[in-house]
């Protein structure tokens, strides 16, 4: 017996297609796909990024139908599941990541997809309400008040003391994250948290030798 005959014996012949059927890939690829757009709609909600990527945002939905129509052709044969981990080795995921929770709704749509090709369409869905439950009550959960950037120029290191007290005047945190002195001119970038921004670049802007002021707000560490 050749090699051929052997793997046709081996995907016609071994009945692993007899436990599905057309209903049943159906059901699993639409529960895929509606569970696809229920995740795409939860991510273009609750995304709090810089820039809203709408390319991503479909691609997820894309990604659960594929990720369930892999798992159902995988999982009739181990001939054809050795060749799919072979075609898809090749392929490498480049695109970095900003977001850390860009990586929770791209796990969540894998996940979801290979659940329902392995006909296990009502996990994925107890799965999926309780992923979007879970961060809704994230969402509406009270947090420290957003961290501020202090962007500070001046044309004489003389003021920095100055800028340090009005500062701790008007915040309980601050920290230098950055100090730069070219001759006398001075830049600084202070991380702090206020909820009194207005007085603060007030009596900042007031200071002599000082040539800029901005305050910008930044959801996570800043490195420079």
């Amino acid at each position: 017996m050749s090699v051929k005959d052997m793997i046709k014996k081996s995907v016609l012949e071994s009945g692993v297609f007899d436990q599905y059927n057309i209903s049943s890939i159906l059901v699993a690829l639409a529960a895929a796909l509606a569970l696809g757009i229920l995740i795409f709609l939860v991510y273009r909600r609750f995304y709090t990024g810089v820039i809203y990527s709408r390319t991503f945002a479909v691609t997820l939905v894309g990604m659960t139908v594929l990720t369930c129509m892999v798992t159902l052709a995988i999982s009739t044969n181990v001939v054809i599941s050795l060749g799919m981990v072979g075609a898809l080795s090749i392929v490498r995921f480049r695109t970095a990541i900003k977001d850390p929770m860009d990586l929770v709704f791209l796990f969540w749509s894998i996940s979801v997809g290979i659940i329902c090709g392995a006909g296990l369409a009502e996990v994925a869905v107890i799965l999926s309400f309780l992923i979007t439950i879970g961060i809704l009550l994230l969402d509406k959960m009270p947090v420290v008040s957003t961290p501020m950037l202090m962007v500070i120029n001046a044309d004489s290191s003389d003021v920095e003391e100055q800028i340090l007290t009005a500062v701790k005047k008007y915040s309980k945190y601050s920290k230098v994250k950055s100090r730069n002195m070219s001759g006398e001119r001075l830049s600084m970038i202070i991380e702090l948290r206020t909820k009194q921004e207005s007085e603060l670049i007030k009596e900042a802007n007031e200071l002599e030798h000082m040539l800029s002021v901005s305050l910008l707000e930044h959801d996570g560490e800043a490195t420079y």
